[in-house]
């Protein structure tokens, strides 16, 4: 089993001081949150079942790229993800290119989350449909891929179009970083299996975990992919042995842990689990 610690989870002060001590003590990954902005009226949840927003509007927030990348600097080789990216509401280039950036600047360690998004008011404040971030987000990875591999593109589509380009250089990680696929609705499985080299669940029970696993190896078959060709993240609590191999038996490989309550307890909350765990 792997281990990530989730930034979002932390007060911004503490983004550093945690990254570099969970890169000391042994942990996997760190990942960071994705957002334009919060709108003061929003609804809506990235969890299953939920009605209300998981975040005031007034949180902060920085942005994504930016902050794993001064965190590539301070570290050495823990993997810095994003969980997950709103790839759609970017062109192609701004988004290969931050992705290109970290992955080089990092020496290769660069993990993608991406989404389409739970909060529909921020895709309409930056003025484009909701209704068509799917799409948007479908398009611009697959943009985004031929950036990181082809020599000379040109693209004609629904959302982008332009003329032949150049991108250089290409990401270190061949074809390209991992991309994990975030959500839980079939539309977010389906994209997973189709266009992703990984999965991010956002956090449901452990019983809820195997159901959607065991969905998502089904539609791996249907596709002709082999069950262990997706990498399956889930952002969960862990408080024993037995917690992580019920984790594992439920087809996880990535397990992204907060075991702190406060952030100023974080970095001792991190010996204890490195302890118990690592």
């Amino acid at each position: 089993m792997k281990f990530g610690i989730p930034l979002a989870r932390l007060n911004p002060a503490f983004h550093l001081t945690a990254a570099v001590e969970a890169d000391r003590l042994g942990f996997e990954s760190v990942w960071m949150a994705d957002h334009l902005c919060f709108t003061v009226d929003m609804g809506g949840s990235p969890h299953p079942g939920a009605d209300a927003p998981p975040v005031p509007p007034s949180t902060p927030v920085f942005d994504t790229f930016a902050v794993l990348t001064h965190l590539a600097g301070r570290t050495q080789r823990i993997r810095l993800g994003t969980n997950v990216y709103l790839m759609g509401l970017r062109h192609p280039f701004t988004a290969a290119r931050a992705v290109q950036t970290l992955d080089i600047l990092s020496e290769g360690r660069a993990e993608i989350g991406i989404g389409a998004g739970w909060l529909r008011e921020e895709w309409v404040a930056a003025g484009f449909d909701p209704r068509t971030r799917g799409r948007r987000l479908d398009e611009c990875l697959a943009v985004c891929k031929q950036l990181w591999t082809e020599e000379v593109v040109e693209h004609h589509g629904e959302f982008f179009d332009f003329e032949p380009v150049m991108f250089e250089p290409k990401p270190i990680q061949k074809p390209w970083p991992p991309i994990h696929v975030g959500g839980s609705s079939e539309a977010a499985l389906r994209r997973a299996v189709l266009h992703g080299d990984g999965w991010y669940g956002l956090q449901p029970s452990l019983e809820e975990a195997a159901s959607e696993v065991k969905r998502l190896h089904q539609l791996l078959r249907d596709a002709g992919r082999a069950e262990d060709d997706l990498e399956v993240t889930y952002g969960a609590a862990v408080e024993s042995a037995d917690d992580v191999k019920r984790w594992q038996d439920a087809g996880v490989d990535r397990l992204v842990v907060a075991p702190w309550r406060r952030s100023p307890d974080a970095v001792e909350a991190l010996h204890r689990f490195a302890d118990a765990f690592l």
